[in-house]
């Protein structure tokens, strides 16, 4: 009998038994090495807070049950092909299902993990994928001087990724000073967000708070735009449009994962691109806390509660 976890009412997760299903001949049976729990996302389906207009969009690819709850959730899975077609037999593979401990899903849903890329790190990929497809959306050109304001997994990713463009000035923002080591091991510059260097051409925005928000368009020159990837769920923000919004033509734009950002690109060649950045070391920095899969019930809520300050909690199924 396999176990997954569930949602089973706001505040509250629990272990279930699951029986599945006989694979076709289309299908791969995944047994599960590791899975990573998406603190943003995934704390706030914990918490209840995505909204009843967003259900049908914030629902994940294999999700079952409804939001609030119960509901299985989750996203950043990495396993091992038990059964399937011979190509794919024995193979580590990412897919974009919840925290179980195997699962059957049409071979077309999963993506080989390239041989550089340790299993335990692939559990980033739907994160670093997220990150592909901002730098994608904010267009960035040679020269220009970047801030990315939230360090945690998705704009920590970001950060990375920009800072790969050549004479490009790029800092990572943060009310956290104790982010700075995460920057540094990511090789991008730190800096609180009092301390950030203005005249910005562009900035990202990961933080999911109203003074980020604020404060990047602070920071931004002239001609400027705001790339805003965060997703605020049930809450209300205000947008500071006065002072000087519209004499110096500043620009906001929305950057979601849902919609591939080139249409030159398929969403299998998306992901394609973030399993191969991942053969970087560097992105093991965003893992910072590990649980057992049996933990996850009590683990969770204290993350929810920001008693833990993992970035990305890695959960892990089998003895090690």
């Amino acid at each position: 009998m396999e176990q997954a976890f569930w949602v089973q009412r706001p505040g509250t997760g629990q272990l279930r038994d699951e029986v599945l299903p006989d694979p076709g001949p289309d299908d791969v049976l995944v047994r599960t090495l590791y899975s990573g729990v998406s603190r943003g996302t995934e704390t706030l389906v914990f918490r209840g807070g995505v909204p009843a207009s967003q259900h049908d969009v914030m629902r994940a690819p294999f999700q079952e049950g409804e939001f609030p709850g119960p509901v299985k959730y989750g996203y950043l899975n990495v396993g091992v092909v038990e059964h399937g077609p011979a190509h794919l037999r024995g193979k580590t593979v990412f897919c974009l299902y919840p925290h179980q401990t195997a699962y059957v899903v049409p071979a077309s849903a999963v993506t080989p993990v390239p041989d550089a890329v340790p299993p335990g790190r692939a559990i980033l990929a739907g994160t670093v994928e997220t990150a592909v497809n901002a730098v994608w959306d904010a267009r960035p050109r040679l020269g220009d001087r970047i801030a990315v304001i939230g360090a945690g997994m998705v704009g920590a990713s970001v950060a990375k990724l920009l800072s790969g463009f050549p004479a490009t000035r790029v800092q990572l923002v943060d009310v956290d000073p104790a982010r700075a080591g995460i920057a540094a091991a990511l090789g991008v510059d730190f800096s609180t967000p009092e301390q950030a260097l203005g005249d910005c051409d562009l900035v990202v925005h990961a933080s999911a708070s109203e003074a980020g928000l604020a404060r990047a368009l602070e920071l931004l020159a002239p001609e400027g735009e705001v790339v805003e990837m965060s997703w605020y769920g049930d809450r209300r923000i205000s947008v500071p449009l006065g002072e000087n919004f519209h004499s110096r033509r500043l620009v906001i734009r929305s950057s979601q994962v849902g919609t591939v950002a080139r249409p030159d690109r398929s969403y299998a060649q998306r992901l394609a691109v973030a399993l191969d950045l991942l053969a970087d070391p560097a992105f093991e920095a965003l893992v910072s806390g590990e649980c057992t899969f049996k933990d996850l019930p009590s683990v969770l809520p204290r993350l929810a509660a920001d008693e833990l300050s993992a970035l990305c909690l890695r959960v892990m199924y089998q003895p090690q």
